[in-house]
């Protein structure tokens, strides 16, 4: 008998669509089934918790994990990657640029967040470049009419944001931490307030009022909620 998401921790969001809550940092890991395909997105905060993932991951989909998205370069998001291997990796452009030159930024942001320094030695020593780059919005087919549109909005929360789109009834929207609902969102040293509240438009334009919107922390939300915070951001960094 096949397991149910329930049973695994998983929110079942629409028909072979969903997403957990990792512990730690509350950062939300999504899962799209295809037909002999599985597309994750985002990998978890350290190699450890990557193989957690990866393993549920696959126990659901009935195969391995073929396809990694990776909404945004911070080591909640990105330090579990490297377990992921064969899978295809994608980004938005110019992450591959962070990887390559922050890596010691990588690893000092997550060692002051509390991830145990030998963690996040081990993660950013493993750290894969994605193989494809997205610019502007790139389809994947996952098989049996199953699709995934893989978005670059940015930025906003970082300058190298990724959004995930996945077709349907309801459409999901994977939105990595452009917005958090468990917390106002955080602008660090590397967000681009400015361009934030455009990102968001793009987002809302993307899904559209009656999709489900998945934060990179938090539980699931409406358009009405992402538009609140696309004008709290507005208003927060003073953008026209």
């Amino acid at each position: 008998m096949s397991v149910t998401w329930e049973e695994l921790g998983w929110e079942r969001l629409a028909a072979g669509v969903g997403r957990c809550r990792l512990p730690g940092w509350d950062c939300t890991a999504g899962l799209v089934v295809g037909e002999g395909t599985a597309l994750l997105v985002d990998a978890g905060s350290s190699l450890a918790e990557g193989a957690r993932l990866r393993a549920r991951a696959e126990e659901l989909a009935g195969g391995r994990v073929t396809h990694l998205a990776l909404t945004h370069p911070h080591f909640d998001h990105v330090f579990g990657a490297a377990v992921f291997a064969g899978a295809e990796l994608y980004g938005a452009v110019g992450l591959d640029a962070v990887f390559a030159s922050g890596r010691a930024e990588l690893r000092l942001d997550a060692v002051r967040n509390g991830l145990r320094v030998a963690d996040a030695d081990e993660a950013v020593d493993a750290l894969v470049t994605p193989r494809h780059l997205v610019s502007g919005e790139w389809t994947l087919d996952l098989g049996g009419g199953r699709q995934a549109l893989l978005a670059n909005v940015g930025p906003g929360h970082t300058a190298h944001d990724l959004a995930v789109l996945i077709p349907g009834s309801p459409e999901v929207v994977f939105c990595g931490d452009l917005v958090e609902e468990s917390g106002e969102p955080q602008a660090g040293p590397d967000a681009v307030p400015a361009r934030w509240p455009d990102a968001l438009d793009r987002l809302l334009a993307l899904g559209g009022e009656d999709a489900v919107y998945v934060p990179g922390h938090g539980a699931v939300v409406d358009a009405a909620f992402v538009r609140r915070q696309r004008d709290e951001l507005a208003a927060r960094f003073g953008v026209i």
